[in-house]
């Protein structure tokens, strides 16, 4: 009974808009009250625990670094090198937002941020080439979760500290699915552009390329200087943030000159907010853990999915179901701290790699981000874009279908996402 009236709580909690991680905190404390545990002992040393982790500090540096990538103007020049190289292909500023997208992705970490940095700018070029709305919306919303997936995705540093797994793997884990995504995302954005009758701009001569790249040369260096110093041994992932950070400041002040003090220090303020909301749900979650400890949630959970199937694919089918329905009305960050620690065993029981489940599991995170009628990223992007969310709806489906068919095949050839892994270790 008390279970039920937790979760309850819970749920309510969420739906009339309180931030997880205060819902996860009261649902934690109302069965703490009703089960007459020491409280003291609870509040204090579980909440400490939840953030005690070395890893997380990788969080609050690489937010600063997107949010900073922002006010520097760097997402301009990633946005005019893409069109320069892509924009004379049919589907030509839809090919642009993909591949600024895509750049961007080694950036930012964050799915949100690319809808709200690049966003605004990807749908205002788009309109002026004579684009409808539906499409606009549709592939700057699907173009958005690269940025969950492709490294350094926070995504993917939230699962590796839960799940005790490698930052570094978990990276390169999420980086094929990505670059697989994009890949769908290009043919279908050719197939609408064709059948729509969307003209394309006329293609820009070696010189103006050149230029361009130069322009963007400096941010583009970015996500390698990330990749190649962690697997070089340079430096771990949570010291890459913070040269990310210190990158992005350079660039910001002394190449592109466009980074002032008061920027700066909004950015600062900025990048603190979010922080403070992921630690709390983070620290939260380590609090709500012991409820779901002493109830045995994890077991129970486990026992109804093993009952139902053992068989890894069918097994991971309905976990996908599961986390896509989820998905459509509860955060995809509060969401991964709330069903990684449960999942995790039911996995690795069936033999189940943890590496590539945590970039199953965040593939079906930012696809539920996508999905009607709650999916976050949809009203991200019509906030930024002035979109009403109907047309967001009737936009987003037809670049659904393309990512699903990449989960899918991530579910029948698992080695996709693990191969770079297991060459590199």
């Amino acid at each position: 009974m008390e279970i039920a009236i937790i979760f309850i709580i819970w749920i309510l909690l969420l739906f009339i808009g309180i931030p997880v991680g205060f819902t996860l905190l009261i649902a934690a404390l109302s069965y703490f009250v009703l089960g007459d545990w020491n409280l003291i002992y609870a509040s204090g040393a579980q909440l400490i625990d939840g953030i005690n982790n070395f890893t997380l500090l990788a969080i609050p540096f690489f937010i600063l670094t997107g949010t900073l990538m922002n006010a520097s103007g760097i997402t301009d020049r990633i946005f005019n090198f893409a069109l320069a190289l892509v924009g004379h292909i049919p589907g030509g500023v839809g090919h642009v937002n993909i591949t600024a997208s895509l750049m961007f992705s080694g950036m930012s970490g964050s799915s949100l941020a690319d809808a709200g940095g690049l966003g605004q700018l990807e749908i205002r070029t788009m309109r002026k080439a004579g684009y409808h709305d539906d499409f606009n919306g549709g592939l700057t919303a699907a173009t958005s979760i690269l940025s969950g997936i492709i490294p350094p995705s926070l995504n993917m540093i939230i699962y590796a500290a839960i799940a005790n797994v490698s930052v570094a793997s978990m990276f390169i884990a999420g980086l094929v699915p990505g670059l697989l995504i994009a890949v769908a995302l290009f043919i279908t954005t050719f197939i609408m552009a064709k059948k729509r009758g969307y003209k394309v701009l006329e293609r820009a001569n070696l010189r103006i390329i050149w230029k361009r790249f130069l322009e963007a040369f400096w941010a583009l260096l970015t996500p390698l200087i990330i990749i190649v110093g962690i697997f070089s041994g340079f430096f771990t992932p949570t010291e890459a943030a913070v040269v990310s950070t210190v990158y992005a400041m350079f660039l910001g002040f002394f190449i592109y000159k466009e980074l002032t003090l008061k920027k700066a220090y909004e950015n600062f303020v900025e990048s603190f907010k979010m922080t403070g909301v992921v630690i709390l749900m983070l620290a939260a979650i380590e609090f709500f853990g012991q409820f779901v400890a002493r109830e045995r949630v994890a077991i129970k959970v486990a026992d109804a999915f093993l009952g139902i199937t053992e068989e890894p694919i069918f097994l991971l089918l309905l976990i996908s179901l599961l986390l896509i329905i989820l998905g459509t009305f509860i955060d995809a960050l509060a969401l991964l701290v709330l069903v990684v620690p449960v999942l995790i065993p039911v996995v690795t029981s069936v033999g189940i790699d943890p590496i590539f489940f945590g970039a199953f599991v965040i593939l079906n995170l930012m696809i539920g981000i996508l999905t009607p009628p709650m999916g976050m990223a949809l009203f991200v992007v019509s906030r930024v874009g002035n979109i009403p969310v109907g047309t967001m709806y009737r936009g987003v489906l037809p670049f659904l279908l393309p990512i699903v068919v990449v989960m899918l095949l991530l579910v029948f050839l698992p080695g996709i996402s693990t191969f770079l892994v297991d060459i590199l270790r």
